[in-house]
């Protein structure tokens, strides 16, 4: 563990990815869909870019500081923060800094561009809280705990570039997967990360899953995906809702982890128009019996569906049968 001269944040700093808009030949700009990034596994996949022509990747954040910390212990003065891109193979460095928003400088908001000739494979991207210590200017005080991945070339944004979907007998495996064993699928929450376990005993399904043949065994395994998806981000809503960390006076509060990057990006979909501290409180008492917590269950199904992008997917998928059946009766 790394020893400091100088006192340091205690409290976590964390960092969402908020929009990512793609600026190709003749200053034209496209805004990448959200299932260019993933706030679990906290990377950008930029290979799924609708266009392969884009020049430069422009990535909006939103950092959360522990601003409270700062007002009351006073240690640190002229704080500010920044947001550092880098990629050591070809040693490309990108400095942006960000703009404290209305809320007492507890987020943090702005935008660093990432230069397509400028990398070859992954960035990463690092948030630090720079103030002035003891009279010292330019301390680091703060930093994200992990940093985020920009990948150039990924049409998926995995960690580890690879889904973690797993083919299993249910009627055989592990005992508690036994009592699901008439089911397609099931999501794991077990884990670090969340996992999917697809029924190897379902007959046809893996392989519709994971090795289509036909053009419309395409279109329904990628609804199925998409579903999946979906069942993925409730799932891991309510593992983080589920698990908070509570003050003395009742105020529930964001985990420092990826859960808590989940819940900042689905609330607002959840508890429109309230901040996302007072979003939390609500979905947080909720949950524990102060009001109807079967009334948040569709905005829940609502935020989940989005961010897996399943009306995309089904919009596609229906248009393409409809296509396909007028190709089979041409």
């Amino acid at each position: 563990m790394r020893v400091y001269a100088y006192p340091r944040l205690t409290g976590p700093v964390t960092t969402r990815v908020t929009a990512v808009r793609l600026r190709g030949p003749g200053d034209s700009r496209e805004q990448m869909e959200s299932r260019g990034w993933s706030v679990v596994e906290q990377v950008v996949a930029l290979g799924m870019a609708e266009r392969d022509d884009w020049h430069t990747a422009r990535l909006s954040l939103a950092v959360t500081v522990p601003a409270r910390e700062i007002e009351t212990k006073k240690y640190w003065s002229d704080v500010v923060v920044i947001a550092v891109l880098t990629e050591g193979m070809t040693n490309a460095r990108t400095v942006a800094r960000l703009t404290p928003g209305p809320d007492g400088g507890q987020e943090w908001t702005g935008d660093i561009e990432l230069d397509r000739d400028s990398h070859v494979d992954r960035a990463s991207l690092a948030v630090h809280v720079v103030a002035t210590v003891g009279g010292v200017e330019g301390r680091v005080v703060g930093s994200t705990e992990q940093e985020w991945l920009v990948d150039v070339t990924s049409d998926a944004p995995l960690r580890d570039r690879q889904l973690d979907v797993t083919a299993v007998s249910f009627a055989r495996g592990k005992e508690w997967l036994r009592s699901f064993n008439e089911v397609p699928w099931i999501v794991d929450i077990s884990g670090r990360m969340p996992a999917v376990r697809l029924n190897s005993d379902f007959e046809g399904f893996t392989a519709l899953v994971q090795s289509p043949g036909s053009k419309m065994e395409t279109m329904v395994g990628e609804m199925l995906l998409a579903q999946m998806c979906a069942e993925v981000w409730t799932a891991v809503f309510h593992t983080a809702i589920g698990d908070l960390e509570i003050e003395e006076d009742g105020t529930p509060l964001f985990p420092p982890d990826w859960r808590g990057a989940v819940l900042r990006e689905m609330l607002p979909d959840i508890v429109p128009g309230q901040s996302a501290e007072a979003a939390l409180r609500e979905v947080h008492n909720r949950r524990v019996g102060a009001g109807s917590w079967t009334d948040l269950q569709p905005r829940i199904q609502y935020a989940a569906a989005r961010r897996a992008d399943v009306p995309r997917a089904l919009t596609t998928a229906v248009r393409d049968i409809a296509r396909f059946e007028q190709e089979t009766h041409a």
